[in-house]
């Protein structure tokens, strides 16, 4: 369990177990998750999507009948999700032609649909591409999570949710980040496919 392994999240339960109510929600109702962040973080956003898109802690079979079963025997469920730091050209493109800071608002602005929800992480909370995305997010009616560091910042007055971690060093805060998004992504995958 994640708070018996580390219980310094446990002045967070409340924060991570209503991310995952939403992130369930989301999937319940046919969204999508876009993740977003910098640096060690759009390496977590591209960890996020690989958990959530293929097989995490159990294997997914897929039962879709649309499909032969030797297409079938070789894929897994998936749980549709986006990491928006590994859209290279067009982020490269937005940013050499229009504007750094709106590089992830540009792809929430052209990704989010009614349903889905937007992941921000940042270790101070105050980065200000991923703020300028989760301001987007708010303006088009999509719900919001962010991980930071412990500090209020500008991305926990924005979210939905922001589940702060009880560090503020850099480092520190990416080691807790990594058994948040781990637990959310497990638990989703529990309930989205029940064995």
């Amino acid at each position: 369990m994640l708070y018996e392994r580390y219980p310094a999240l446990k002045v967070c339960k409340n924060e991570i177990e209503e991310a995952l109510k939403m992130m369930i929600a989301t999937y319940q109702k046919g969204g999508k998750i876009l993740v977003c962040g910098n640096g060690g973080s759009a390496a977590d956003s591209e960890h996020i999507v690989g958990e959530l898109m293929k097989g995490f802690l159990s294997k997914r079979p897929v039962t879709d009948e649309r499909l032969p079963k030797n297409l079938r025997d070789g894929l897994q469920g998936s749980l549709p999700a986006i990491s928006l730091p590994s859209q290279s050209a067009i982020l490269s493109a937005f940013i050499n032609d229009v504007d750094p800071e709106m590089m992830y608002a540009q792809l929430v602005y052209g990704y989010a649909k009614k349903d889905d929800l937007l992941i921000g992480l940042s270790t101070s909370g105050n980065s200000k591409n991923v703020v300028n995305a989760l301001e987007v997010a708010r303006c088009l009616g999509i719900k919001t999570i962010s991980l930071t560091g412990q500090k209020e910042s500008r991305m926990s007055e924005l979210s939905d949710v922001t589940i702060r971690v009880p560090e503020t060093e850099t480092y520190k805060v990416q080691e807790y980040h990594l058994p948040v998004y781990h637990y959310l992504c497990a638990e989703v995958e529990k309930v989205m496919f029940p064995e």
